[in-house]
């Protein structure tokens, strides 16, 4: 296999291998203060990982799962019912299969082991920025949904646990949704968040993953079974317009993106070759997109046009089932907030330390400053923007668009670097059959991303 070339001043950086799953899938390794050398490298670094193929399918279905389960009812109601919600998942998820292939593709090209590595030793230095930048504003907008997530589910409990009716308008102050909300990550997310290293929320990953299929079960059984209270809006069953259709595609995007977790997944398996890769995400994918569809079609069938954005939010304060399901979803955002800005804060820490040319092996106190100085101001811009945006329908829109950028763009612009760097040595037959599919995957995201951005900008000015 011809390799593309790859920028000589990246250095050679190396995984804490105390964090947590999800954090080593994503952080920046160049923010490692113990970096391991070639004499120190393990024999599974070397000749691949120690995850199974069985295994290697969980956490990409794990990575894939998330909090963007709860906008899906929504997503189908925007994108005009049953049929045209299937349809718009059914033909993106070629797509996503295909970049989750060509990132392990340029992986092996390229010889990195994480996805902003893989993008700037493909694509350049410029191309490698812009996507470290995306990682960080990506995670940073994850976090704010992480927080109005907490501020919806926590309305509904103390609703319950007050014994106040729903929409009433005079309520104690210690039930406020922004005292209540500021109490929570005061409390839990920001003693979680402080911390150097993540392992100790090892677990966590387990228990999103039930809470996520908890949510799914509740939801279908519900529409299965519906409570006398629960009176449905109109049933779409077409789209009102194409861009009704397209403006469903960034909690699409959202829900499956977990191409920034991959290559790192690629790597760790014990046989990383490009024909069981393809095998692991498609199967991965299936399974999201049943877990993904049941709760879309349900939810959006049991509400129709009426549902909230937090499809939780549409079912009855004093409902024990989905009390539980509450329960669960702040439990599991809870730690994932931390988990995330674990990721974005390396990328941050990764940037700048190139910025100002600093050695990797550093003074610790400088360190310990600047991630407790980077980890307050994190937390104080997500948490008042959450508090001033209650609605997850908005925030999942914009960072959808941003998980087009991940899911389309800069894997096709790997594919046609890789694939133009190859034709200088092989000229292949069909390299321009590869090269114009890269040019449609970035021009697909770019469409994505130019008009949730648009709609973000102009859209919410108008209102």
């Amino acid at each position: 296999m011809a390799q593309v070339s790859i920028n000589s001043d990246l250095g050679e950086w190396g995984f804490s291998t105390d964090a947590g799953e999800r954090a080593r899938l994503l952080q920046s390794p160049c923010v490692d203060s113990d970096p391991k050398g070639e004499a120190e490298a393990s024999p599974e670094s070397l000749s691949g990982g120690a995850t199974s193929t069985f295994g290697a399918i969980f956490i990409v279905v794990n990575a894939c799962l998330g909090a963007g389960l709860l906008n899906f009812p929504a997503a189908f109601s925007t994108a005009g019912g049953v049929a045209a919600g299937i349809s718009l998942q059914m033909g993106m998820l070629v797509f996503i299969i295909s970049g989750l292939v060509i990132l392990a593709y340029c992986s092996q090209a390229s010889n990195e082991r994480t996805y902003q590595e893989v993008v700037w030793a493909v694509c350049g230095k410029v191309t490698g920025v812009l996507c470290e930048v995306s990682i960080a504003i990506y995670t940073f907008g994850t976090c704010i949904t992480f927080l109005i997530i907490i501020g919806d589910q926590q309305d509904k409990i103390i609703a319950v646990l007050a014994k106040e009716p729903e929409g009433t308008g005079s309520s104690p102050w210690y039930t406020d949704r922004k005292f209540t909300i500021s109490l929570t990550a005061f409390l839990f997310i920001l003693p979680l968040s402080i911390p150097r290293e993540i392992g100790f929320q090892k677990y966590a990953s387990f228990l999103s993953v039930v809470g996520t299929w908890y949510v799914t079960a509740i939801v279908i059984i519900k529409y299965i079974w519906p409570d006398k209270e629960m009176t449905p809006g109109d049933v779409l069953t077409r789209p009102a317009s194409w861009m009704a259709v397209f403006n469903a595609m960034p909690t699409i995007c959202f829900g499956f993106q977990c191409h920034v977790s991959s290559v790192p997944i690629f790597n760790s398996m014990r046989q990383p070759e490009l024909r069981t890769w393809g095998g692991v995400v498609t199967a991965a994918m299936a399974i999201a997109l049943a877990v993904y569809t049941g709760t879309g079609v349900c939810g959006f069938l049991t509400f129709g046009a009426s549902v909230d954005p937090d499809v939780l939010l549409s079912y009855p304060s004093n409902d024990v089932a989905v009390a539980v399901a509450r329960a669960f979803i702040i439990l599991s955002v809870l730690t994932s907030y931390s988990i995330l800005h674990f990721c974005g804060r390396a990328v941050v820490e990764g940037l700048w330390l190139r910025y100002q040319g600093v050695p990797v092996e550093e003074d610790v106190g400088r360190e310990r400053r600047r991630r407790v100085l980077q980890t307050l101001v994190w937390f104080l811009l997500t948490l008042l923007l959450a508090l001033f945006i209650p609605d997850i329908g908005k925030v999942i829109s914009v960072i959808g668009g941003l998980a087009a950028c991940f899911i389309f763009v800069f894997p096709g612009l790997c594919l046609i670097q890789a694939k133009l760097s190859e034709m200088e040595e092989v000229k292949p037959a069909s390299w321009w059959v590869l090269v114009a599919y890269g040019v449609l995957l970035v021009t697909l995201g770019a469409f994505i991303f130019g008009q949730t951005t648009a709609n973000a900008i102009f859209v919410d000015l108008l209102a």
